[in-house]
């Protein structure tokens, strides 16, 4: 039994945690991209905020890497999904769960900056709140091929990760326990994403 007394010695708390961790931060940024309800930049703060006061020499790049995987193969997928709607007489419930996330007006924006910016708009997308769904309905009405659409999306999955991961890393050292970072990293995240819409309402009732 001794080997068993060795690999328990060797198996840190830290180690286990990023057993559990990454897997869980890939399927819920994987469902978040497919499911649009869950704060997947919330979920990249706070675990680049347990990252930053590990020892593991990777664990940051490991977040990063798992996040921006995770969020462009969702994207891909919510996008295919939304094609064989686009090409199917009564559509399906992934196409119109993504118009029911477009309003209208937002919708006429992207597709104007579609036909302006091309691919550069899909990585601005993902960084402003609310912004990707429409410009993804955008895309699929302008029946941009998945090819053109994934090499779009590459580069700003990349940078929405290394946003939130930059927001957790200040959390992150802003605080010495990191249950206070992750609370920091997700008002902060929080005030990111409710921001624009706060302003807009302000100058409209201005």
């Amino acid at each position: 039994m001794s080997w068993i007394a060795a690999a328990t010695a060797t198996t840190s708390p830290e180690s286990a945690q990023q057993a559990i961790g990454y897997p869980s931060l890939f399927l819920l940024v994987l469902f978040g991209a497919l499911v649009p309800v869950i704060p997947t930049g919330a979920l990249v703060s706070s675990a680049a905020v347990v990252a930053f006061h590990q020892t593991a020499p990777f664990a940051l790049a490991l977040v990063f890497v798992t996040a921006s995987l995770a969020a462009f193969l969702g994207d891909v997928a919510l996008y295919w999904l939304g094609r064989r709607g686009m090409g199917s007489k009564n559509g399906s419930r992934w196409l119109e769960a993504i118009r029911a996330r477009a309003p209208e007006d937002r919708l006429e924006q992207a597709q104007a900056k579609l036909a302006d910016h091309g691919v550069a708009v899909l990585v601005l997308s993902r960084l402003v709140p609310a912004g990707r769904i429409p410009v993804m309905l955008a895309c699929l009405m302008a029946e941009w091929p998945i090819r053109r659409f994934a090499r779009g999306n590459a580069p700003a999955c990349l940078a929405w990760a290394v946003t939130y991961q930059l927001i957790g890393i200040l959390g992150g050292s802003l605080f010495p326990e990191p249950w206070e970072g992750v609370v920091a990293a997700v008002v902060l995240t929080v005030v990111i994403s409710v921001a624009p819409t706060v302003w807009k309402r302000v100058r409209a009732a201005s």
